[in-house]
């Protein structure tokens, strides 16, 4: 893995939430994973030892190491100017230690030169013809290994034969065949191999057992006519580091070294280059006149006759890098000449010799910025002499920070910094910048990070637009650019006085901004136009919350106002909102603590009125009356009003939570004390919401229970075929029914009534449904099984009577929309009707084996009890086939014949987005109405904190 490259992955934070009652909640959890530290930077390496892979033949022994230097990928900064050691050319290593490159003693100073270049051929690949292969001695080949980074990751290689004279172009050709690639054979084919390059790559492994993963420090691309193995003999790995050969893309590769080359020419500091070394090295060695030119020599350019033939014969052995590099001369002479012509005062000075560093940073200085990527202009830095002028985004994402090594006691890595500011007030990850292909970019402070925009503080996640300025800590102001909008952009900068900048917390902002260059008159019209209007936003700042959050909680409880039915829980969302959009990261946790405390407390408060209010609480003495569906429906209203609200406001606030959960992990800040300590105060929020919702929906079903269990008897008892009167077909009214169904029916309708008036969300109110259906199948069917316990009740006429109120009861409901829920949970009562239906002769050719395969709903000891006191006629019994196997007489003995109440279906709360709208204009007017009264409620809260002679009259009402 380059050092360039990150892996980010995680998953939803919060889990299920164990609650009581069966109470299901889906809040995801999630892991944050760790970031990897990055590698540190490093210059160049210059090695003795090698780790590449081995070679079968011994190699020839090699000369003295030349010094080779290697980009990183990456492109960071190198080490500064060269010394005579490092900056020493590969030609004067051959050439003998003597004065003006003579030999030793005994040695001429041309023959030592001329045996120097016999040497160059092998050193530069394609400048000279090879010898002869009669002539050349028989090397036998070694084994190369070529790892795959451009075809896959990991420690993945192919071993190719090689020699002393395999080219790159052909190890790469040989390495694709292996691979099988298509196009790979043969070295002179096209395709498949102009399209991959041979790269020199040094590293070293991670600290482990095994050497672990392979981390690549530098690169570089070897040309097609190089020699591998004579490339790895000339130098050697330091100890702890690795080289081995990598296939890239030949278009990859080129973007790594052009990167890194470019990053070297723009730093200015780092020169001489690794591509510098390498046209040097392939220069010809031409003795004393090719070496600099000595005291008294003047220009060192040969003069007369002889200098001048023996400087075409000099030319003629130059390499095709040095003529390369003399035509590169010559350009960045051109540049220096139009940099002196450019500066202040050029045009009245006449030009003089100066010294070429000189020229070096007044090129420098003249910076073009790029054209297909955004960046940073550095308005004001920290150390001059450190900081740079533009800092590009090479990355979607871009982080800001002082990076350095952990401090953490655990020794997790440092995290991963884009641009390292050295001012004492950057944290080690300061600010994150995202700027995807579409404008606009989004800047997040990190937590605890002083961070201004357009000159105002900036709490939370927010829009950058080109030509915004960027103010990390007190020392670094940065202006943002994008060359990629085209001129999209607002026509003049964000932060000029002529308008507001971002609008402070509150309503008061109008008047409090003294910058915006607006008058008196027209900050009161803004202040009015804010407190009347239709926008989804209610701003306040943080000591006004517990007063805003208890005012809309009480108003909510009381039913005072005509509220929409989920207008607490809107108003409720629009301060979570603020809280996630405006303030500081730590402030939403304790606003939702505060808030699913404020909700708990007033609904337990109006569950203690409503049991107050019961019969069964009466004194003493005070004769009971049973509850009827209209008066439950006035004392479950409140509770089912919180349930819905609290159900919608549950949701909003996991979408929230879950956000900023995916922020953080973005910023690798999985390690934070303080985001970990704001995540349990939002799981314990949650939890009070859950227990809220819990709590509403058992007390609802409770109240409608109870009022079905006065009214269930009638479907066994009540007779559907009175004289005179037809049955009423399906969907009809509840009028029409027999007088015996209407006060169940009655129940069912005023519970479906209240659930859409209350706006309660549809998986709740099939739940709620279900529970009824649940507990009217129990009891009926317990009433049946007593029922024929002590008197002749199982006949058959008396079953046809309850299978027609049931079908009545069936039929009413499916009118309702809820004829699926109720079929699946009368079931068993409608089994066990069905069985008693039956005609009795019919019944009488039965066995008890087929019985139980007809109905498999029926226990065997409810069959058994059904059967055993079936009514076949005076002095008659159930017959021999009846009675139940030796297997299942023990089940029959011990079985209960009686339904459970406990095994209800547990409550499981909707998944997916809330149903809130928060988007858009205002239309509701009764929720318009309590947006404008809290509004000014803010406002008069923040004029009473203000001298009396500061304090604003309150703004002209706009029209609603």
């Amino acid at each position: 893995m380059l050092s360039g490259e990150r892996k980010e992955g995680g998953s939803p934070r919060f889990g299920k939430l164990h609650l009581p009652v069966g109470l299901w909640i889906n809040s995801p959890r999630k892991q944050l994973a760790k970031l990897g530290r990055r590698w540190p930077s490093a210059a160049s390496v210059k090695s003795s030892s090698s780790d590449t892979g081995s070679r079968s033949s011994e190699p020839l022994p090699p000369p003295p190491p030349p010094h080779v230097e290697l980009r990183r990928v990456g492109a960071v900064k190198a080490a500064g100017g060269a010394s005579g050691s490092r900056a020493k050319r590969i030609s004067q290593l051959f050439r003998g230690s003597g004065a003006g490159g003579a030999g030793g003693p005994g040695t001429p100073g041309g023959a030592q030169r001329w045996a120097s270049e016999k040497k160059l051929p092998e050193l530069a690949a394609g400048v000279a013809p090879e010898p002869p292969l009669p002539t050349r001695a028989a090397v036998p080949p070694g084994v190369l290994k070529i790892f795959a980074a451009g075809l896959a990751s990991g420690a993945n290689y192919k071993s190719v034969l090689a020699t002393e004279r395999s080219t790159a172009r052909e190890l790469v050709a040989e390495a694709l065949e292996r691979y099988g690639l298509a196009g790979g054979r043969g070295a002179g084919d096209g395709g498949c191999v102009d399209a991959y390059a041979l790269c020199d790559a040094l590293g070293r492994p991670a600290a482990g057992v095994g050497g672990g993963e392979w981390r690549a420090e530098h690169l570089r691309v070897l040309a097609d006519a190089e020699r591998p193995l004579l490339v790895q003999d000339l130098w050697r790995a330091r100890p702890g580091w690795a080289r081995r050969f990598e296939l890239r893309g030949r278009e990859e590769a080129r973007r790594l070294e052009q990167e890194a080359f470019g990053a070297a020419d723009a730093d200015g500091t780092n020169a001489p280059s690794w591509r510098t070394q390498k046209n040097r090295s392939r220069a010809a060695s031409g003795g004393a006149a090719l070496a600099s030119p000595g005291p008294g020599s003047g220009s060192g350019t040969p003069t007369g006759s002889g200098g001048k033939e023996r400087s075409e014969n000099l030319s003629l052995r130059r390499s095709v890098s040095e003529l390369s590099l003399q035509g590169r001369r010559r350009r960045q002479q051109e540049r220096r000449q139009q940099a002196l012509s450019m500066a202040p005062g050029a045009a009245d000075t006449q030009m003089v010799p100066t010294d070429p560093g000189d020229f070096d940073q007044l090129t420098q200085c003249l910076i073009q910025a790029p054209s297909n990527r955004p960046y940073f202009l550095l308005l004001q830095g920290y150390q001059d002499a450190q900081d740079f002028v533009v800092y590009v985004m090479t990355r979607e994402q871009h982080v800001f920070g002082r990076g350095g090594p952990s401090s953490s006691r655990g020794g997790s890595p440092a995290p991963y910094v884009d641009t390292f500011l050295n001012a004492p007030d950057i944290l080690p990850r300061h600010c994150t910048v995202r700027a995807g292909p579409e404008p606009p970019a989004m800047v997040r402070p990190s937590r605890g990070a002083p961070v201004t925009h357009n000159g105002c503080l900036l709490l939370r996640e927010a829009e950058l637009h080109p030509g915004d300025l960027l103010g990390l800590g007190e020392h670094f102001l940065f202006m943002y650019k994008d060359p990629r909008s085209g001129g999209s952009g607002p026509s003049r900068p964000p932060w000029l006085p002529t308008r507001p900048g971002a609008a402070p917390p509150g309503p008061g902002w109008a008047f409090s901004c003294r910058l915006c260059g607006r008058g008196l008159q027209e900050r009161g019209e803004a202040l009015a136009a804010y407190l009347d209007g239709r926008e989804p936003v209610l701003r306040f700042r943080p000591r006004e919350e517990e007063a805003l959050l208890g005012e809309i909680v009480r108003t909510a409880a009381s039913g005072a106002g005509d509220l929409p039915p989920l207008g607490p829980a809107t108003l409720l969302a629009l301060c979570v909102q603020h809280s996630a959009r405006e303030l500081e990261l730590g402030h939403l946790p304790r606003l939702l603590g505060r808030l699913a405390r404020l909700i708990k407390e007033a609904v337990w408060e109006k569950i203690k009125e409503i049991g107050d209010r019961q019969p069964e609480n009466h004194p003493e003495g005070v004769p009971e009356v049973p509850l009827t569906p209209e008066a439950v429906s006035v004392e479950l209203r409140p509770l089912i009003l919180w349930m819905a609200n609290t159900t919608e406001l549950l949701s909003f606030v996991q979408e929230k939570v879950l956000e900023m959960e995916k922020e953080a992990d973005q910023e690798g800040l999985s390690s934070d004390p303080q985001l970990c300590n704001d995540l349990e105060l939002c799981d314990e929020a949650l939890a009070l919401l859950d227990e809220v919702i819990m709590c509403t929906f058992q007390q609802s079903v409770y109240y409608l229970t109870k009022t079905l269990y006065s009214t269930l008897p009638a479907l066994l008892d009540s007779n559907p075929f009175t004289a005179g009167t037809e049955l009423p077909g399906p969907g009809a009214e509840l009028e029409a029914m027999p007088p015996g169904l209407r006060p169940t029916l009655g129940v069912f309708q005023a519970a479906l009534e209240l659930t859409s008036q209350c706006e309660l969300h549809p998986d709740l109110v099939s739940q709620t449904f279900g529970y009824l259906f649940f507990f009217s199948n129990a009891s009926l069917l317990n009433s049946l099984m007593e029922r024929g316990q002590g008197r002749p009740f199982y006949q058959w006429s008396r079953a046809v009577q309850i299978r027609t109120n049931l079908d009545l009861v069936l039929d009413w409901l499916q009118g309702a929309g809820l004829g699926d829920i109720a079929t699946e949970f009368f079931r068993k009562l409608s089994i066990a009707v069905n069985l008693l239906c039956v005609p009795r002769t019919s019944l009488l050719k039965a066995s008890w084996s087929s019985l139980r395969t007809d109905y498999p709903t029926l226990t065997p000891a409810q069959l058994h009890h059904l059967l055993s006191h079936y009514q076949l006629g005076p002095g008659r019994g159930p017959p021999p086939a009846w009675d139940p196997p030796s297997a299942e007489r023990d089940a029959v003995d011990t079985g209960d014949i009686f339904e459970s109440f406990s095994s209800h279906p547990p409550l499981i709360l909707p998944l997916g987005s809330s149903r809130l709208r928060l988007t858009g204009l205002v239309t509701d007017d009764a929720l318009h109405r309590e947006l404008r009264r809290l509004r000014r409620l803010l406002w008069d809260l923040e004029q009473q904190e203000l001298p009396a002679n500061h304090r604003h009259g309150p703004p002209l009402a706009a029209t609603p």
